[in-house]
């Protein structure tokens, strides 16, 4: 939070007098003490162990639960004193001026969603004597609903006003998060249904279920990490082959999702189409070095190599289970609009939607890389190469949306390549990606 701008420091001036001003609602000789101080203390315990999302640099704090009851419990004033007791979080890491925000956050959601569950027919709750389903649950949905909707949109406008994250990045990072906020928020219910029978130890029962969550979603988390750490070995291992490929899977897997968003691609398959472009090349593992660095005209023989190496891909990575559709992107990137490709000769719509993305992305990055053979061409002669290749190589639904997001996005080609003094760097004099140059075959 330090060097906010002036504008995200008004916003978080406000966001604080309105939360000042729900708190203010709150009567304590209205309230019942006991159940406040117990899910004071819940929230409170819960909000120092928040889950930690595939989302790059999301978490969830599992305070929603305690905050979802209080307002059951409680109604709008109380829910938001609970929600305001996130500034003495237990993330001590954290800002004070973030803290204060975090505890404003909750206080204003909890107020809000208070205030629609009572709308709802929900108020007056008394243990033993309450009417569930006309009384808790329907309010309980829409009281929900309407925290969670709240809370991550405070957060979204201090993250866009502060420059933190895009329009883009929060549109397409939002439904994880709000499957697993409104997942944490029903404990609310539970602990509110508990209260009926139980009282205070209602929270310490749901603590169990809670926690048990958490480690479920830290392992998927964790598997996350081990795919993503998978994929990089074997990137890794493609790109020693040639020093000058180096950073050309990421570049390519970074191209095929700007080309699948554009498109309206799902979010699974968007990640499906980022694994495909990370080992569109991973073929070359099982073509000899000497083929892919030879720096004359290729034999038949070594070109059937070359072509045979989309083929070599998908048995590598075939029996890696969480890559589904990126198989066929791998198998079929170097298939053509026009039939003239391999290893199949597939042709228009007979090529796989994942393949003809890829196959955009992976020849623009070719053609904007330093070669041994040629410097890197300008983005503006590959985007003409692309124009000139619509229709005959490359799907032109790909490559305009490809046009499209390039606008909007940019792109960074990489620097010049800086050969290592203390190795013997051989390169290959042509490169099967770059639709420019087509490789040279002996006798023909």
């Amino acid at each position: 939070m330090r060097g906010l701008p002036p504008a995200a420091w008004a916003y978080v001036s406000v966001v604080v007098a309105l939360a000042a001003a729900a708190v203010a609602t709150a009567s304590f000789a209205e309230l019942n003490v006991q159940v406040l101080a117990v899910l004071v203390a819940l929230f409170l315990i819960c909000d120092s162990a928040s889950v930690k999302l595939n989302v790059e640099s999301a978490r969830v704090s599992l305070s929603y639960a305690a905050s979802l009851a209080s307002v059951v419990l409680l109604g709008p004033g109380g829910a938001a004193l609970v929600g305001a007791s996130a500034v003495v979080t237990g993330q001590r890491f954290f800002a004070p001026v973030k803290r204060l925000f975090n505890g404003a956050q909750f206080a204003l959601s909890g107020y809000a969603s208070g205030v629609v569950f009572q709308a709802l027919g929900g108020g007056g709750f008394h243990p033993g004597r309450a009417r569930w389903v006309e009384q808790i649950i329907g309010p309980f949905l829409g009281a929900l609903v309407t925290f969670v909707a709240v809370n991550l949109l405070l957060m979204a406008g201090i993250l866009l006003l502060s420059r933190q994250a895009t329009v883009q990045e929060l549109r397409r990072e939002s439904g994880e998060l709000v499957f697993v906020c409104l997942g944490y928020g029903m404990f609310g219910l539970l602990i509110a249904g508990l209260w009926d029978a139980l009282g205070p130890l209602s929270a310490v029962l749901v603590l169990l279920p809670l926690f048990v969550a958490r480690w479920a979603l830290a392992q998927t988390h964790a598997q996350q990490q081990a795919h993503a750490a998978t994929l990089a070995a074997l990137c890794q291992a493609v790109e020693t082959k040639d020093y000058y490929t180096r950073g050309h899977s990421e570049r390519v897997s970074r191209g095929s999702v700007m080309i699948a968003k554009e498109i309206g691609m799902r979010p699974d398959r968007v990640e499906a189409i980022r694994y495909a472009g990370m080992l569109h090349d991973v073929g070359k593992l099982g073509v000899p070095t000497k083929v892919l660095q030879k720096a004359g005209a290729l034999t038949e023989e070594e070109f059937a190599a070359i072509q045979l190496h989309p083929m070599r891909g998908l048995e590598i990575v075939r029996e890696i289970g969480f890559l589904d559709e990126a198989l066929a992107g791998i198998m079929h990137h170097h298939e053509k609009m026009n039939g003239r490709g391999y290893p199949m000769g597939l042709a228009g719509d007979e090529i796989p939607e994942f393949a003809r993305v890829i196959s955009v992305a992976d020849a623009f990055d070719s053609m904007t890389s330093t070669r041994s053979y040629r410097a890197a061409r300008t983005v503006e002669e590959a985007v003409e190469e692309l124009r000139r290749g619509a229709g005959d190589h490359f799907d032109p639904v790909m490559v305009q949306a490809f046009l499209r997001a390039l606008e909007r996005e940019g792109w960074d080609p990489p620097g010049p390549v800086v050969l290592p003094k203390d190795d013997v760097v051989e390169t290959t004099q042509q490169d099967h990606d770059d639709p420019s140059v087509p490789i040279k075959i002996a006798g023909s």
